[in-house]
């Protein structure tokens, strides 16, 4: 007897008795993850620590996404206190070249137009707390909101300060809707543009000299100083990495910048999210709402960014291809490598990926604006 009670101890401490079919299910997930970085080749630096995130997360007895586990501590460490954010965008902005945005500075609407997704999916959870019964206020709404700015780093720093009971839906819709950016947006892009837009060819953009460079991330730092406050972290981490970069002077600290530090934090990032596709958290209607609401904002944003670019066409004598206002949700770079390739399908001479290098940037900067925008004047 006391031989089978230690056997079926043994057992039960294994996952052939313990594992749950959610668990099942969401290892799955995970995988598919994996397959779409790896055969597809959807951001691979996003989706397979991500995936691999999720399988971990799944694995029963082990609680390794606990809060003792080491991706619960992780989680904790960079997320909850929203220092990977910050990191993340010093990265960013050490590898981003405003180049494109100077040399042609009304792609910047653009950038703007295409957050109007964010203020949409606002109204959008307001509407399902008031009409569906989902625990939304006002706070959590501007969180699920962010999302549209199909930036990562700005939706955990504002949904670690205004809903952090949310952060971690709110973590992985942001960095999955980021990393299937090849998969959502060419649908929408060709749907919303005629046969004549997808062919338009746009001119050579023109030099821009380094000190428009150095002076750039200042004057945007300044601006943020004197207007809105509330967004200076992000804003500051990002024109600080950038100024990293463009003063010429201290090319070790661009480099540790744009490799070693964001390349350390992207798996600890990737990992973190992942333990947040754990069965428990992940499979309520809660988070498969915000989930939903998640690709409402991110496709929204998309369509905000194309028709703008089309109404700027009206009143413009040098015509913008439409796909770039695509580029305006602030993935950064894969929204305007997808806005290159969709344009090359239909015109194999268009080079669009320094254009839409502009309104990408602006993206990054504006999605960090309406950030600061809803920290401001929400309570």
């Amino acid at each position: 007897m006391h031989i089978a009670e230690i056997g079926s101890e043994l057992l039960q401490s294994t996952g052939i008795l313990t594992i749950t079919w959610g668990q099942i299910i969401m290892i799955l997930v995970g995988l598919a993850l994996i397959t779409l970085a790896i055969k597809k080749g959807f951001e691979p630096l996003l989706l397979i620590p991500i995936g691999f995130g999720g399988i971990l997360a799944n694995i029963p007895v082990a609680d390794i996404a606990g809060p003792n586990g080491f991706l619960g501590l992780i989680y904790k460490f960079g997320i909850e206190s929203g220092i990977f954010p910050l990191l993340i965008f010093m990265g960013v902005g050490a590898m981003t070249d405003f180049g494109p945005l100077l040399a042609n500075p009304k792609t910047l609407l653009l950038g703007a137009a295409a957050q109007f997704g964010i203020f949409t999916t606002l109204l959008g959870s307001l509407f399902l707390a008031k009409y569906f019964g989902f625990d939304f206020g006002l706070r959590e709404a501007a969180s699920i909101g962010i999302i549209g700015g199909a930036d990562g780093p700005t939706a955990i720093f504002v949904a670690s300060r205004m809903a952090p009971h949310l952060l971690g839906a709110i973590a992985v819709a942001a960095y999955s809707y980021m990393a299937l950016v090849p998969l959502i947006q060419p649908p929408i892009m060709r749907l919303l543009t005629t046969a004549e837009e997808k062919k338009i060819q746009m001119k050579q953009l023109r030099p821009v000299s380094q000190t428009e460079k150095i002076l750039f991330p200042l004057l945007v730092l300044l601006l943020c100083v004197l207007f809105l406050p509330m967004a200076t972290p992000l804003i500051g981490a990002l024109t600080f990495g950038n100024l990293i970069k463009e003063c010429g002077v201290v090319n070790r600290l661009s480099k540790t910048l744009q490799n070693e530090l964001i390349n350390i934090v992207t798996i600890l990032l990737g990992l973190a999210v992942g333990s947040k596709l754990g069965a428990g958290y992940f499979l309520k209607w809660e988070t498969i709402a915000i989930i939903l609401l998640g690709l409402l904002a991110f496709s929204v944003g998309t369509a905000a960014g194309l028709i703008f670019a089309k109404i700027m066409n009206l009143f413009s004598k040098d015509k913008i291809h439409p796909f770039i206002g695509a580029a305006g949700v602030s993935a950064v770079p894969m929204a305007a490598r997808v806005a290159n390739k969709e344009g090359q399908k239909y015109n194999p001479q268009n080079y669009l990926l320094m254009h839409a290098m502009g309104p990408n940037v602006a993206g990054v900067i504006g999605s960090a604006v309406a950030a600061g925008v809803l920290l401001s004047i929400i309570p």
